[in-house]
């Protein structure tokens, strides 16, 4: 996978401003960043800490699953 250059890096700054606007620019920035910082730290952090999943995982499939209804009688 080819690394971003300097000039990729330029390039992509300036097309970012003229799409957001030179006022807009430092909030969407803000927002990335913590966009990428939320989503860097759901994918790090332990599942088992989750009730939810552990208790997902702990149950037998067949408690799971609702049961199908029989065939409708018309």
């Amino acid at each position: 996978m080819p690394s971003i250059g300097p000039m990729e890096l330029i390039v992509v700054l300036v097309i970012a401003l003229v799409i957001i606007g030179p006022k807009k620019l430092p909030g969407a920035a803000k927002s990335l960043g913590s966009s990428m910082r939320g989503f860097k730290e759901s994918l790090t952090s332990s599942g088992s800490d989750s009730p939810e999943l552990t208790a997902a995982t702990s149950e037998p499939v067949a408690e799971r699953t609702s049961p199908q209804p029989s065939a409708v009688q018309a």
